[in-house]
């Protein structure tokens, strides 16, 4: 049986790649960036037990490594 965090985590990933799938127009690096932010709030998440100051930090750190990976062609 799932726990209240399990079902938290699997809706906020679905809920990321849902909205992801509407940045079709979005240069690679800007993808990149909202992709990193959005796996950094659901670890920083995870990893703090819901703390909402958790869940911003790892959205900031995780938008900003998102925004420094070099994509490739």
């Amino acid at each position: 049986m799932k726990t209240i965090k399990q079902i938290i985590v699997s809706a906020s990933l679905v809920t990321v790649a849902l909205g992801l799938a509407g940045c079709a127009g979005m240069s690679g690096q800007d993808r990149n960036t909202a992709v990193g932010a959005g796996v950094g709030a659901v670890a920083g998440s995870v990893l703090t037990g819901g703390s909402a100051v958790g869940t911003v930090g790892g959205a900031a750190v995780g938008g900003v490594v998102g925004n420094q990976v070099k994509t490739t062609k």
